[in-house]
């Protein structure tokens, strides 16, 4: 049995993955919930079992074989090598650790890496969701024909930034609607009823950042196979799903039917009608990245081929995160020691 720890276990992201746990071959583990000591002591449930969380003390890693860190950056930098000398495998969702010497970024997904984890591979980071959504449509697509030029613009909800961040979208709305003030210690800016391509200056969050992690994610996972991405991020006033308007560029011309068929499969679910539209409400607590694809005929009387594409897909960024990590730790099973040495 193995033992795992969710640092930042009461974080939006943190709730997503014991659920993403809980339907995993890692559901019989034994779980530990730590978090910040402001939260010490909450109930929470796994599976059947009802448990507290806890604060990260000296031991909190002793023995255990996965920790994954899915709570504030600053709560993964300040214990990821203590869990790494207490000999825990260590998963990175908040995206602290991308840049660190040797971390390697993961999506078990798309089959055949440049770089495999091995026993001196100090974490490994789950890619970010609009980063694998990205990879996994234009890896499909390069299977029909190779890409010249890929452009995304990437509309992230408040549950990005976590439980403060749709907090304050809400009450922003509930304010509009009453003609009160309205709060912005988070985006210093009116995000609801708003679409931003920036944010104040005095921010708690940044897009910048964000838009800078997706870009070096998509990067790790592309390793040479698909043509840079050209990205736009803006702020959307929605609670919850990632969304994506994103225009492709083919070498040449490829029929739709064949296009259609490349992205069908696992992980993506193509919508064929107009009236069924993939949307961030549709793709709630959905595993797979529903996407649409429109081509863009310009001039061209040719309806049953293009080389231009319009895609509009969406996910769950939490659930598809959350489901990415579990993958990752079983990817990484191989690589903990098995039975008792004699």
């Amino acid at each position: 049995m193995y033992k795992i720890a969710i640092a930042g276990a009461s974080t939006l992201l943190g709730r997503e993955l014991k659920e993403a746990l809980e339907e995993s071959p890692l559901a019989a583990a034994s779980f530990v919930l730590l978090d910040d000591e402001a939260v010490q002591g909450q109930l929470q449930q796994i599976g059947y079992e009802v448990t507290f969380v806890h604060a990260i003390g000296e031991d909190a890693f002793d023995r255990m074989d996965f920790t994954f860190f899915c709570g504030p950056e600053g709560l993964t930098r300040k214990h990821w090598r203590q869990a790494l000398r207490a000999g825990s495998t260590v998963l990175d969702l908040s995206g602290a650790l991308d840049q660190e010497t040797g971390v390697l970024v993961r999506a078990p997904w798309l089959g055949a890496e440049a770089f495999a984890p091995d026993l001196f591979t100090p974490a490994v980071a789950p890619a970010h969701p609009a980063a694998l959504a990205l990879a996994l449509l234009l890896d499909r697509l390069q299977q029909a024909a190779p890409i010249r030029f890929a452009a995304a613009t990437l509309l992230l909800p408040a549950s990005e930034f976590g439980r403060a961040a749709m907090d304050e979208l809400h009450q922003q709305t509930v304010n509009l609607l009453s003609f009160q003030d309205l709060p912005r210690a988070v985006f210093d800016a009116q995000a609801a009823y708003n679409l931003l391509g920036s944010l104040g200056e005095n921010a708690a969050i940044s897009l910048g950042a964000v838009e800078a992690r997706v870009r070096r994610h998509y990067h790790a996972l592309a390793a040479g196979r698909w043509p840079a991405l050209a990205l736009q991020v803006i702020q959307a006033p929605v609670f919850h799903g990632l969304t994506f308007s994103i225009a492709i560029e083919m070498e040449r011309l490829v029929e739709i039917s064949t296009l259609e068929e490349s992205l069908s499969g696992e992980r993506v679910d193509l919508v064929l009608e107009d009236t069924d539209s993939p949307s961030n409400l549709a793709a709630t607590g959905q595993n797979d990245v529903l996407v649409r694809l429109r081509p863009e005929l310009g001039a061209s009387r040719n309806t049953n081929s293009a080389s231009r594409l319009w895609l509009w897909a969406a996910c769950d960024n939490l659930r598809l995160h959350a489901q990415n990590a579990v993958e990752c730790a079983l990817d990484l099973r191989r690589l903990r020691p098995q039975g008792k040495v004699q």
